[in-house]
């Protein structure tokens, strides 16, 4: 059952696990991919997740699930009539996942932007279930900016051939994810050009490699999902919400991202009970949670127990 008052039928969840669970089930880590990613995440996060990296498969029993609306493996759509989903049936379709692999506790839960989302929403909902959470470049609640980008996103996939439609609207966010510096530093033109400029062969570049292994109906629906998180929907307020959160908190923004502003990670750290905020600097704007694994690692180091 959906949060939208819509069922879906023979839901499939596909998931990546790496290492073994210890004796007492105590060494969880819970991994949440962002909007285009997948249940693999020494794939996209590889200097992060991996033997000798921060996310250790000898030390961690390491989980990373597909999330519901991918076209990754977990049920989505194939077409335009699948039902609204929102980041709360995503946390619903993680539960039925720990329920089958009969987990007691996560020790780290962990996840950027959308990611970022999910763990929020699971924390939320059931407030004892992580020993430490790690929510990065992320909100509490959706902004009218966000939203506003996403419908931008929507609207080419909508008034153009849908191939060249999700090429557009990568190329829109693409703009939301990185900064003025990334364009500055790896995009601008030294010999004067009146055409054929960098950055526009790197905006169509990027809009190319995701319409090669992405999906419309997917881009479409998950963005939507992404539109609809608000911790605080069934609480009262998202204040109410994070208050309730037990978990020891590592909020990390990042000084330069303009879809995700630290004002929305400074939010969630004042309202989690037992949360520290730590603001990473990057030239890579949003995009920056995934590149800047070495200042992330220190950070996770000095943080957990």
């Amino acid at each position: 059952m959906l949060e939208c008052g819509d069922t879906l039928h023979h839901v499939r969840i596909s998931y990546t696990t790496y290492g073994s669970l210890n004796a007492d089930k105590s060494n969880v880590v819970w991994v949440f991919h962002a909007l285009t990613a997948n249940g693999n995440p020494a794939e996209w996060w590889p200097e992060m997740v991996g033997p000798g990296k921060i996310l250790n498969p000898d030390q961690h029993f390491i989980i990373c699930a597909n999330i519901l609306g991918s076209c990754y493996g977990t049920t989505g759509p194939r077409n335009h009539q699948f039902p609204l989903i929102t980041i709360r049936d995503m946390v619903k379709t993680h539960k039925y996942l720990y329920k089958h692999l009969e987990l007691n506790k996560i020790y780290l839960g962990i996840g950027g932007s959308m990611g970022g989302q999910q763990l929020l929403e699971w924390a939320v909902e059931e407030p004892e279930l992580f020993e430490n959470i790690v929510p990065l470049a992320t909100n509490a609640f959706h902004s009218p900016w966000g939203i506003a980008f996403n419908e931008a996103q929507r609207m080419a996939l909508q008034n153009i051939d849908s191939a060249r439609g999700l090429e557009a609207a990568r190329a829109i966010a693409m703009l939301s994810y990185r900064h003025y510096n990334t364009y500055e530093n790896t995009q601008k033109d030294v010999d004067q050009r009146w055409d054929d400029f960098r950055a526009s062969s790197y905006q169509r570049y990027q809009g190319e490699k995701l319409r090669k292994r992405f999906s419309v109906e997917s881009y479409y629906y998950l963005s939507k999902a992404m539109d609809s998180h608000h911790v605080g929907r069934h609480f009262v307020s998202a204040q109410a919400a994070l208050k309730g959160i037990k978990a020891r908190a590592l909020v990390i923004g990042l000084d330069t991202d303009i879809l995700f502003p630290v004002n929305e990670q400074n939010f969630i750290a004042d309202h989690i009970p037992n949360a520290e905020l730590a603001i990473v600097k990057s030239d890579y704007g949003h995009d920056g949670f995934l590149t800047e694994a070495k200042q992330i690692t220190a950070l996770l180091k000095d943080f957990l127990p």
